[in-house]
């Protein structure tokens, strides 16, 4: 690894790790795209390096928001084993199933949710995410454990719009509960990806050095911010994401 590599792994670290703290997510949106873009591997590599990464990442975050009582125990509980189960899943199959149409779905559902998310609406107003009923949390943790095996990213993109736009938990909570669910969600698609041989552990370390600080600053920056402020900038974010996601999945189906 050059000079150059080791920084720009830092750097993009430090980017993800802010974005982790402040959106309840794991961080590999930006990642997965920095190893592609500075380091030669293969895009197996690329997609399954950054789970370890996010680890460390999503507990240096929940860590913050625990500290400021923004965690829902009970949700974590119920989304962590379905989580995990969908983890191993979708890494097992990360190699051998094309995600383009799943990933065009799960753009689009996004882009949904993160305008409710913007717009502070919920799908069912009139009950309080203390009323959901816990299976509910675990097919959420199911679907985002899922996408995060498969996709080499935290899970948290899923989560954050559901606990705060279908379920109605306020949230800097959903981001805090996002973090806490997705240290449990990345562990058996990491344990899978490692076993396979598709980590490369001298890229996950620099990452590594640059999302701790960059986890912290990220939750202080969001439990510091106003629910308004807040909801515009979760909901743009996702947006962006979705719309990311969206262009292209769409020109790798054009292409063939």
């Amino acid at each position: 690894m050059t000079l150059f590599e080791a920084v720009a792994g830092v750097i993009s670290g430090f980017a993800a790790g802010v974005l982790s703290g402040a959106f309840g997510v794991g961080g590999g949106i930006i990642t997965t795209p920095a190893i592609v873009a500075f380091f030669d591997v293969l895009p197996i590599i690329a997609v399954a390096t950054p789970l370890p990464v996010i680890l460390p990442t999503a507990l240096t975050g929940a860590a913050r928001y625990r500290k400021a009582g923004q965690i829902d125990l009970r949700a974590v509980k119920w989304m962590a084993g379905p989580g995990m189960f969908g983890a191993a899943a979708g890494a097992l199959v990360a190699d051998r199933v094309n995600a383009d149409i799943l990933l065009l779905v799960t753009a689009g559902l996004l882009a949904w949710q993160a305008v409710q998310v913007a717009r502070g609406k919920q799908a069912r107003p009139s009950r309080t995410h203390t009323e959901v009923p816990g299976w509910q949390y675990g097919l959420a943790g199911a679907a985002a454990g899922f996408v995060s095996g498969l996709l080499g990213v935290g899970g948290g993109i899923i989560i954050v719009p559901l606990l705060a736009g279908v379920f109605g938990m306020p949230l800097k909570q959903a981001l805090g509960t996002s973090l806490a669910a997705i240290v449990a969600l990345v562990i058996p698609g990491a344990i899978v990806h490692w076993a396979l041989g598709n980590i490369d552990w001298a890229i996950a370390l620099v990452l590594t050095v640059g999302v701790v600080p960059g986890a912290r600053l990220g939750a202080r920056l969001s439990l510091g911010a106003g629910e308004g402020a807040l909801r515009l900038a979760v909901g743009v974010f996702l947006i962006l994401v979705a719309v990311l996601f969206a262009a292209e999945e769409i020109s790798v189906l054009v292409r063939t």
